[in-house]
């Protein structure tokens, strides 16, 4: 007998009121699988850091369900909006001027002056934030630090009965985190590389977007910790299929195979939506020692591999 339920209405609206008691209820989106609780209520929030063991100097992305909840949590300039209009709902996350500056809000914003604010597009995420009536507060459903969960399945192994409700919505479809863009200066800068590539926006926005990794002491966006995603066994990156060791798990991309392709035709969409589920099973193998991945382009969503990688590789 686990916690998960399978979506049904019923479910949901049990989902629902467990967020609205103040409960935890991890759910799907089209990234990963979100830990979630109502973001104005601080005990059910700091439940959130305590079942993940998260440092609560690490912000929290709120997600809403309609782009007017923006303006009421935020203070989105012209960029924001029209950049809203277009890639909402998406795998797409602002960080923006705070509105409100209640003390409610502090735990969730790690007490900065901004917000991450995000609108995902997945009907179950949705429909459970409108069902709920409030933003939901929710970082990826996994213990801090390891492998981001695409699957029910994956919530359970990590958090176990430390969740409340785990609605089960089937695997996600893109894989990777949303990217993290911040609009607070007059260049918009990428804080965290994920679902929506940086080209999308650019093309969008008609200027160059920077990329900054931010300060992992003081991180200003989730996903700036040095290690993050990490799986339990070590992990190299940039390995050529003919430099793996005989007690590596390898997984490959392109003509570059393995134990796993991420893609054996090269297409990095295909590799983001398998890289987290393909890093769970590679560390279940218990007759490896550790983990090799072929080398992955810097460009598209290979720019958010690429960050998930170095930073589930990271070792003092």
């Amino acid at each position: 007998m686990t916690n998960i339920f399978a979506y049904t209405p019923k479910t949901l609206a049990q989902a629902a009121q467990t967020i609205k008691d103040g409960g935890l209820v991890a759910f799907p989106t089209e990234t990963v699988y979100g830990l979630g609780a109502n973001v104005f209520n601080s005990r059910a929030v700091a439940n959130i850091f305590a079942a993940k063991g998260r440092p609560t100097f690490n912000p929290l992305i709120s997600h809403i369900a309609e782009v007017a909840t923006l303006e009421e949590l935020a203070v989105p300039d012209s960029r924001v909006k029209a950049l809203a209009r277009h890639f909402w709902p998406g795998p797409l996350t602002f960080v923006v001027k705070r509105k409100d500056l209640s003390p409610s809000l502090d735990l969730v914003c790690a007490g900065l002056k901004t917000m991450s604010v995000r609108m995902p597009n997945h009907p179950i995420a949705l429909e459970l934030i409108k069902a709920s009536g409030v933003p939901i507060a929710a970082p990826s459903a996994n213990r801090s630090q390891s492998i981001s969960p695409t699957t029910a399945r994956h919530v359970y192994e990590s958090l176990g009965t430390n969740v409340d409700m785990i609605l089960d919505g089937g695997p996600c479809q893109v894989g990777v985190e949303s990217t993290i863009l911040d609009l607070t200066t007059s260049q918009a800068v990428i804080l965290r590389a994920g679902g929506l590539a940086k080209e999308d926006i650019e093309d969008f926005l008609g200027e160059k977007v920077a990329v900054s990794h931010g300060n992992p002491d003081q991180p200003s966006s989730p996903g700036q910790m040095l290690r993050h995603y990490a799986p339990k066994l070590p992990m190299r990156i940039n390995v050529p299929a003919t430099e793996r060791k005989e007690d590596e798990f390898y997984i490959g991309f392109g003509a570059q195979d393995g134990n796993l392709n991420l893609s054996k035709s090269g297409n990095l969409t295909e590799a983001a939506a398998n890289l987290f589920a393909f890093m769970h099973l590679a560390e279940e193998q218990s007759e490896y020692k550790s983990i090799a991945m072929a080398p992955i382009p810097e460009i598209g969503l290979g720019l958010a591999i690429n960050d998930r990688i170095r930073r589930a590789s990271y070792r003092k």
